[in-house]
């Protein structure tokens, strides 16, 4: 990309006070929905990039946030609390539109509360979820969502909606650190978790038919905390981003047998309990784990452990592993086409890269600060076309600036302003970012 002419995004959303946190696209990529440190969410309106909705969902900062069908939104906060809202677009009408930025004279109206749960998030990990395999006639009836254990840090819990009913707690070991990131999902009809920790280990556990969960893969190559894990589309990959510079490809292996241990040595477990009531277990006083990993130098990856005889076979090779000599890279999101990737930077910058090669091939730089969230619209490509390499650099800044015209839309003489509107908004290659400055830039890029 030549640096005398460099991207620039298609729009900035201004609105949010605080630093941004979280973004997701829902309903089709008809919306942008943010979240920031205060607590509060933002729904744009991607047609005329104005919010159609504003509240303050926590009193805390959101961690997470996500759609569940076209009529709910999950909200997840440091406050202790993840939160089902009901706002589907005619509930909008009821919703305030003043910006988190403006002061308002009067209490924001809240959408109707459906769902409560009392998690922790003393971890800065935000939720998973998917729906269960009986729900697949209605997709959006049930919820399956994974978040940090309460007592036990290093332990996750899975938890059923509407019910709210806990299912399973699952403790990959006990001296991984915080669980630092959670993807929960179905494939070839079983339940799996992949779970990142504060030391640098990453884990695929699956769920057998005897409710009980074999480790399938697991790897310690980062040297720092790990910030964000992004699942394939096709469930046979996935990536993760760290505290250092690494960027790893990790591979999803299925399950061959029915028990398993955990990479460290120590038996999985699976109880409707929580993991144990010793106080011993629960999180010392003082700084974080996360602080003091850190503020530590570097360290090596840790060699494999052997396993004990009798015990299914767990893979402990990763696929790639790629030194982008940049630390700090969180939020890595894989777009739906499966084709590129991207990062948000704590240098400020936005990286994409190729999903094949793993090469850089954009930086997008707009923020003066540090960026913490990037969110990708969902795109229709044939599933023939996912892994096929992106072109050069100099051929993403060449489109850019052309591919929201090229939308496909309707060309009917009496086509209206809106109907045009909405079909670039739902079609453009979106790619967002936020930022510490509280501000949301929008790219339409490749």
């Amino acid at each position: 990309m030549a640096d005398d002419v460099p991207l620039q995004p298609k729009t900035v959303l201004r609105g949010h006070k605080a630093q941004v946190h979280t973004a997701t696209f829902i309903r089709h990529n008809d919306r942008l929905v943010t979240g920031d440190a205060e607590g509060f969410v933002v729904v744009w309106d991607l047609t005329i990039m104005r919010p159609r909705a504003v509240w303050r969902a926590h009193t805390n900062a959101i961690l997470g946030i996500s759609d569940w069908g076209d009529d709910r939104i999950i909200t997840h906060g440091r406050d202790n609390r993840l939160v089902v809202w009901k706002l589907g677009a005619d509930d909008e009408q009821a919703m305030s539109t003043v910006l988190p930025l403006d002061a308002s004279p009067e209490e924001r109206p809240q959408p109707w509360l459906l769902h409560l749960l009392e998690i922790n998030t003393m971890n800065f990990c935000t939720f998973s979820s998917c729906p269960p395999a009986t729900a697949s006639t209605a997709p959006t009836s049930e919820l399956l969502v994974a978040v940090p254990n309460t007592l036990a840090s290093e332990a996750i819990d899975i938890f059923h909606l509407p019910s709210q009913r806990r299912l399973h707690t699952v403790k990959l070991g006990d001296k991984n650190g915080m669980v630092m990131a959670l993807s929960l999902f179905y494939r070839a009809g079983r339940l799996v978790l992949v779970a990142a920790y504060e030391n640098g280990l990453a884990v695929v556990a699956e769920l057998n038919n005897d409710d009980t969960w074999v480790a399938t893969y697991g790897a310690n190559v980062h040297s720092q905390p790990i910030l964000s894990l992004d699942v394939s589309a096709d469930k046979d990959y996935f990536f993760t981003s760290s505290a250092d510079a690494m960027i790893v490809k990790h591979p999803i292996p299925q399950a061959a047998g029915h028990e398993a241990q955990q990479p460290g040595g120590a038996p999985l477990s699976s109880d409707d309990t929580s993991p144990s009531e010793n106080p011993s277990e629960k999180p010392a006083a003082g700084p974080s784990l996360l602080s003091a990993a850190l503020a530590s130098q570097p360290r090596s990856p840790r060699p494999a452990q052997p396993q004990p005889k009798g015990t299914t076979h767990i893979e402990t090779e990763p696929l790639k592993v790629v030194n982008t000599k940049h630390s700090g890279q969180q939020s890595l999101k894989i777009r739906s086409d499966g084709r590129i990737f991207a990062t948000a930077g704590w240098d400020s910058k936005i990286r994409v890269y190729s999903v094949k090669t793993m090469k850089e091939v954009a930086v997008l730089k707009w923020h003066q600060v540090g960026c913490y969230t990037v969110a990708f619209s969902s795109i229709d490509q044939d599933k023939d076309n996912r892994g096929s390499a992106p072109t050069e650099p100099a051929s993403i800044q060449a489109e850019a600036p052309t591919s929201t015209s090229s939308a496909i839309v309707p060309k009917l003489v009496d086509i209206s302003v809106r109907d045009k509107r909405i079909g670039q908004a739902k079609t453009a290659h979106w790619l967002a970012a936020g930022s510490k400055d509280g501000k949301v830039s929008l790219w339409d890029v490749f």
